[in-house]
């Protein structure tokens, strides 16, 4: 078996800073040196000289009385500076607002980054009962969501099997017992959205929940990139077929709405495919 350090050799010390920062990430209620180290395979000496770096410079800090490093609010306070400097809230937060307010359901934004999507803003519709919200920062489960699908959909099938077989079908615990686990029954779940022409999860990222999810584009014309989702969820019960045919058609008139107010329709590069599906009045 290779030792701590034999594992992390390869590692620069900026990849190893950006382990631990991710990993505190995770544990809000903070993390011993040891177990850090045990986690990233890195050394106990190599993770007191990352963990001295962001000390000094405020984004984490110590409890003395457990030794436990936790990040600090200044990282969270950046993402906040760099999202208002995206204008996403001014053009996003509206039109979650009125979506939310229409549906009675949870809305929520997820964006286009990388080989992913991370939920980035929401608006909670129920104001009595049952109520879905769950936190926004967080990369999606794309294979368990209907988001994901969503979104996967758009891309050639060989792109987003090798997306999701990457991750190997990861999913937390708390998922509901319908999330996907195999390229078979992916495949047939995404040849289901395409014709449909949007995304639904039914008990999959939350058990007892359910959700429907359409793409939106990073300007007007069909062939614009995908810039990310727009989504409806709440509790099962709510989500029946009828509900679930009307929040789709919502959610397309939605999803053109923000295509052409969307700000980083200049940054996103060439779509990933030729073609996608889109709502469709005769669904």
């Amino acid at each position: 078996m290779k030792s701590a350090g034999k594992r992390s050799a390869g590692k620069s010390a900026t990849r190893r800073s950006l382990d631990v920062l991710g990993l505190l990430v995770e544990h809000p209620e903070g993390m011993a040196i040891t177990d850090i180290g045990a986690r990233l395979g890195l050394p106990k000496s190599a993770v007191h000289r990352v963990l001295a770096i962001f000390v000094e410079t405020g984004f984490v800090r110590r409890d003395d009385a457990t030794a436990r490093y936790a990040l600090t609010l200044k990282l969270t306070m950046m993402g906040l500076r760099h999202y208002a400097a995206l204008g996403l809230s001014d053009v996003a937060q509206p039109i979650l607002n009125r979506l939310a307010t229409e549906s009675g359901e949870l809305a929520r934004l997820a964006v286009v980054e990388n080989d992913g999507l991370v939920w980035v803003a929401k608006a909670q519709g129920a104001r009595h009962g049952l109520r879905y919200d769950p936190d926004t920062g967080l990369n999606v489960v794309l294979h368990a969501t209907a988001v994901g699908k969503a979104w996967l959909a758009t891309l050639p099938e060989m792109d987003a099997l090798r997306i999701v077989v990457a991750t190997r079908f990861a999913t937390p615990a708390h998922f509901g017992r319908n999330a996907i686990r195999s390229v078979e029954t992916l495949k047939a779940a995404l040849d289901e959205t395409r014709a449909r022409g949007y995304g639904t999860a039914i008990e999959e990222g939350e058990l007892g929940t359910a959700a429907v999810a359409v793409v939106f584009r990073a300007g007007a014309s069909p062939l614009s990139p995908v810039a990310g989702t727009l989504s409806l969820a709440g509790p099962v019960g709510r989500f029946t077929a009828t509900r679930r045919t009307a929040f789709a058609r919502t959610l397309a008139v939605a999803a053109r709405e923000l295509a052409e107010i969307w700000p980083l329709r200049g940054s996103l590069g060439p779509p990933l495919a030729a073609t996608s599906p889109e709502f469709s009045d005769a669904v």
